[in-house]
Order: C-alpha cells, then sequence, then structure tokens
C-alpha cells in the first residue's frame, strides 16, 4: 500500500490532538459509558432490516398492481440506505457491538445490498479513513463517470453541468458496485491489499461470487418464481430499489467531504501531508444538520464526519454529545471547525462546490487542460 506521512512543524497541533483525545476520553470516563453501540443499535438494526426485508416479503406474498409495488421498492430503497449507513458501517468499524462477533455479523449485512465487505472495509476504512481527500489514495474522490470530485483531477467540459446531473449519478452508486466489485476486489488482490489484511485473495473472489450469485438468485429470482410481474417489471422495481438507495447514501456521503471549507491537499514530492493527521482531518471533513435528530438517526451520524473521523473506533451514537467538546477544543487552537447548520445548507454547499469543480481555476491553465 502506498504510504503518505503526516507532520507539521506547529507544536499546537501536536497538542490539538493530544488535548482533543484527553477531552473525548474525559467524557466517556465522567459518565462512565462504553465507546461501542448499547440496545439502541440493536433496536435500529432491526427497524432497518424490517424496512429493508418485510416489504419484500409482502411483494412476494401479496398479489398487488405494479404501482402498489413501486412504492414497496422505494421504501425497501430507504430501508436499504438505512442499512448500509445506520448499521453496517458501525459494524464494519466494530463498533456497533463490545463482542467482535457481533460485528462481524452486522457488517455482514452488506451481502443484503449486493455489495462485498471485504472492499468496503478496505476502501472506506482502510483508504479513506487514512487518506481522506487526497486524490490518488481515497477512492472516494476518484472521478466516477461524469463526475469530477476532486480539484486535482482532469477537467471535462461536461463537468461544467455536473451540480445539475450528479444527483442521477448517484442514484447509480449500488447498481455499479454489484459489477465494480469484482473489478475492486481483482485490483486489491493484484496491488498485495487483500495480502496485507491477512486473506487469501482466491478464497475472497470466490466468497465474492457466492453472494453475488445469492444476492441476484433472491433480489431478482424469488420474485420471478412469487409474482404475476414480468421479467422486465422486476428488473425495474429492482433498478428503483438501487437508485432510492444509491442517491440518498451518496449524498450524504458527498455532504460530508466535498463541500466548501474542505481541503484535498496532495502530499509533496517526499509524501508528506504537512498538517497532523488529526489536524487534516478537521480540514477535509465537515459536519451538518447536528441538531436534526431524525437525520442523526436514519443516517447512522454521518452527518457528524468530524467526529467520526477523529474517532473511528466510537459509535455514531455518541457523535452528538461528543460534538460541541471536539469543536469547543478545536476552538481553542485556532482549527476551523467545519459545521454547515442544516441539511439545505449543506446540500446547497455540496451543489455550489460541484459546480466550481467544474470550471477551470484562474491562473491553472498551465497545470490542467480542459479536455474535450
Amino acid at each position: 500500500m502506498k504510504v503518505v506521512k503526516f507532520t507539521s512543524d506547529d507544536p499546537a497541533q501536536k497538542q490539538f490532538a493530544l488535548a482533543v483525545r484527553k477531552n473525548v476520553n474525559a467524557y466517556f470516563r465522567e459518565k462512565g459509558i462504553s465507546v461501542k453501540g448499547n440496545m439502541t443499535m440493536f433496536v435500529k438494526a432491526v427497524m432497518m432490516l424490517s424496512l429493508y426485508i418485510a416489504p419484500f416479503v409482502v411483494i412476494l406474498a401479496v398479489p398487488m398492481s405494479a404501482w402498489a409495488a413501486v412504492l414497496l421498492v422505494i421504501l425497501m430503497g430507504i430501508g436499504e440506505a438505512g442499512i448500509g449507513m445506520s448499521v453496517m458501517h458501525d459494524a464494519a468499524h466494530g463498533v456497533f457491538s463490545e463482542r467482535p462477533w457481533v460485528n462481524k455479523v452486522f457488517a455482514s449485512s452488506m451481502y443484503l445490498l449486493g455489495s462485498n465487505t471485504f472492499n468496503w472495509k478496505v476502501q472506506h476504512n482502510i483508504l479513506h479513513h487514512t487518506f481522506t481527500n487526497i486524490y490518488g489514495f481515497d477512492q472516494d474522490i476518484e472521478t466516477k463517470a461524469l463526475l469530477r470530485l476532486c480539484e486535482h483531477a482532469p477537467l471535462r467540459k461536461v463537468h461544467r453541468g455536473q451540480f445539475i446531473y450528479a444527483y442521477f449519478f448517484y442514484g447509480l452508486m449500488t447498481l455499479s458496485k454489484l459489477v465494480s466489485d469484482v473489478a475492486q476486489l481483482l485490483d486489491y488482490n493484484r496491488s498485495g491489499m487483500t495480502q496485507e489484511q491477512h486473506r487469501k485473495p482466491a478464497v475472497e473472489i470466490m466468497k465474492l461470487v457466492f453472494t453475488k450469485t445469492l444476492y441476484f438468485s433472491a433480489a431478482i429470482g424469488l420474485p420471478l418464481l412469487f409474482t404475476d410481474f414480468s421479467w422486465w417489471q422486476v428488473l425495474l422495481g429492482f433498478s428503483i430499489l438501487h437508485v432510492t438507495a444509491g442517491m440518498i447514501m451518496s449524498t450524504v456521503f458527498q455532504m460530508a467531504h466535498v463541500v466548501e471549507g474542505t481541503d484535498q491537499p496532495l502530499p509533496d514530492s517526499d509524501g508528506v501531508i504537512k498538517n497532523e493527521w488529526m489536524v487534516h482531518q478537521m480540514h477535509t471533513t465537515s459536519d451538518f444538520a447536528r441538531n436534526n435528530l431524525f437525520l442523526n438517526w436514519y443516517v447512522g451520524g454521518l452527518n457528524f464526519q468530524i467526529e467520526h473521523h477523529l474517532f473511528p473506533n466510537t459509535c455514531h451514537i455518541h457523535y452528538r454529545k461528543i460534538a460541541p467538546i471536539v469543536e469547543k477544543t478545536a476552538r481553542e487552537f485556532g482549527i476551523t471547525y467545519n459545521l454547515k447548520p442544516t441539511f439545505l445548507d449543506a446540500f446547497v454547499s455540496h451543489a455550489r462546490r460541484l459546480k466550481t469543480l467544474g470550471k477551470p481555476v484562474a491562473g491553472a491553465q498551465d497545470k490542467q487542460a480542459v479536455l474535450a
């Protein structure tokens, strides 16, 4: 795996890292609570899994019109996004529960969405969290289809309209993962990433093929067998399911890192980012809508990305309480705390950032040509 070093000559940055850890740890110590999840996580998991699975069972068991089925499929998409953000995400980080086997079980809910748990852990837990918003390292800001998500990526004329058409491509996120998982895993195998995680490449390929086969057999095969819907109606419903989930998850993810005020730094020729790692996280992440209780619950604390990136080993149910501690500490050290007060503020900021990324930067023509 490529390496980037994070270091700074500013002693205040090291002091901030020590202080924010000390202050947050003091909160858990004083409250006498674990940083992991509690029973509320199990309740949420049951609700999200039910929102995803129950409509599917009804579609299979109850004759209905196509329009009724579409409504149920949209509910499934909302549930699928909820599982990904609120259940699988924490479990894959090992913070859903104190018990490792419980985390493993709920991390495997990724398979219910048609994707691959191992791929997610490499892309998200390792690459994204270690190299947040660093082009060439963080796969989350790589150019996807017609989307330019990083200021260092090649710029094309078509990108000028991406602030309008981006959301269509966001809807394709989980659909594309159904296929791109294969190429991604092969790439991890070739680069040695799989072996670095003490996994056997051949075994991971077999697991991927097996779980994908099961998923398609259930998600497409069962409706073909047990309902009166035609093949094209089943495929259309399958697509609506994934577009709903993809649009929700992609939009939420992007509003944490591709908004105004978040940096996209490049390492120098020696592979060094001249900030301490925790300060780098402060510069590359953003919180939004911290006081929206329903949003906090549904998106699994992904609107508290600053806290999540500083403390990825802490369950999201604690983020709302520790956020003021992090913000206060950051301000004491003169470090910007990037907060968008509402969901709408973050959404508009993301749209503006997409618009900016779609245009050439004045004076940068010598560094980057605008391609046809």
